[in-house]
């Protein structure tokens, strides 16, 4: 009798769940077991149960382990986004995450090196697969009438060097410097000699082989090390591992490197509203201990250190980035299988995807 009233019960609470995420996602115009594109279609039992105990983190574990699937994951969440469905969610499960990322200093110099490990460190071969020819692991610049990434991302990268308004001679730090792309387009167009930092042993490596012949010098280094002047300086796509408890100590040695007449320039992701917590699932998975900022957060850093010049956002070119590293992805996926597993690919579906969303959604920015 006692279990026959338990299962019962649970019976309830099942349905009762699915019924409360069926009715929250219909708000977006998506359904549950739907025929679109972006509606959902359920494996497994117990889905709705996991969105609700665990948020976005049990959410997308859910979708990395095959238990739900959805044609047109990027459509998904560009309407779960603009309708703010995650504001709608309990968030009791999710309390200690907000509170760790708010009160603790998660990317310490110690801790800053993790990112380097779990991320950028996970191949050449497989970013070179994903990415332009230059490699450049940020967004590219659609605005100028770019039709390929490569374009896109050469477009992007002149942008930068005419900002920053450089010319032969010049010395150009680059803090954060991936694989080079910046300071090898920099030193070939514009005659500087380029300086870059990196947490990413794999990035260090393989940008000293590709620009060999340019004056252009990698080093394995955390930021807060640098002590050095030069004319200009530009960070794309790193501030967003700097975290909050570092903004201002970040400018400050932006400042200390720069010469009293020079500019820097940074470009980062941003979001709409200070105070929000990383997203728990691309915390784990993704960028250990990322955190983007608000563009309050930034100013606030700022204030007293620099004069911002000039302040432009192009995160609807991002949508368009994703989209193309997505499907050099998929393209390149059958070399990759063996040695990577269904479930990397599952997850690295589900990260540039949901985030193709999030800047259609234009919940996510690019400043």
């Amino acid at each position: 009798m006692h279990s026959n009233a338990a299962a019962t019960e649970n019976k309830a609470a099942r349905s009762s769940a699915h019924r409360f995420v069926e009715e929250l996602l219909e708000t977006a115009d998506v359904r549950l077991d739907g025929t679109r594109p972006w509606d959902i279609r359920l494996r497994q039992p117990g889905v709705p149960e996991t969105v609700l105990a665990r948020g976005n983190l049990g959410f997308g574990e859910a979708y990395m382990d095959g238990q739900w699937e959805c044609e047109q994951l990027d459509g998904f969440f560009a309407r779960v986004l603009a309708a703010r469905l995650d504001e709608k969610v309990p968030a009791s499960k999710l309390v200690w995450h907000a509170l760790r990322s708010r009160w603790t200093n998660r990317q310490t110099t110690r801790r800053a090196w993790q990112v380097g490990q779990a991320h950028y460190d996970i191949g050449n071969d497989f970013y070179r697969a994903m990415l332009d020819a230059r490699m450049t692991y940020t967004c590219g610049y659609w605005g100028d009438g770019a039709r390929t990434l490569d374009e896109a991302q050469e477009h992007k990268l002149d942008l930068i060097c005419r900002k920053l308004g450089l010319r032969p001679g010049m010395r150009l730090l680059d803090i954060g410097c991936g694989w080079g792309s910046l300071m090898g387009y920099a030193a070939e167009h514009y005659g500087v000699s380029c300086v870059g930092v990196t947490i990413s042993k794999e990035q260090a490596e393989l940008g000293a082989q590709r620009y060999a012949g340019l004056p252009v010098e990698f080093r394995l280094m955390d930021y807060r090390s640098l002590n050095e002047t030069f004319d200009r300086i530009a960070s794309v796509g790193m501030f967003e591992h700097v975290g909050g408890h570092n903004y201002r100590a970040y400018m400050d040695v932006a400042q200390r490197c720069l010469s009293d007449d020079g500019l820097f320039l940074l470009h980062t992701i941003g979001k709409n509203r200070r105070g929000t917590p990383p997203d728990p699932w691309i915390d784990r998975y993704i960028f250990p201990n990322g955190e983007i900022p608000a563009l309050t957060e930034v100013t606030d850093a700022v204030e007293g250190v620099f004069v911002v010049e000039d302040l432009h956002n192009f995160g609807a070119d991002y949508d368009r980035t994703l989209m193309a590293w997505y499907q050099n992805f998929e393209a390149a996926w059958p070399q990759f299988a063996s040695c990577m597993g269904e479930r990397f690919r599952r997850m690295w579906r589900y990260y540039l995807l949901s985030c193709a969303g999030g800047f259609r959604a234009r919940e996510i920015q690019l400043w």
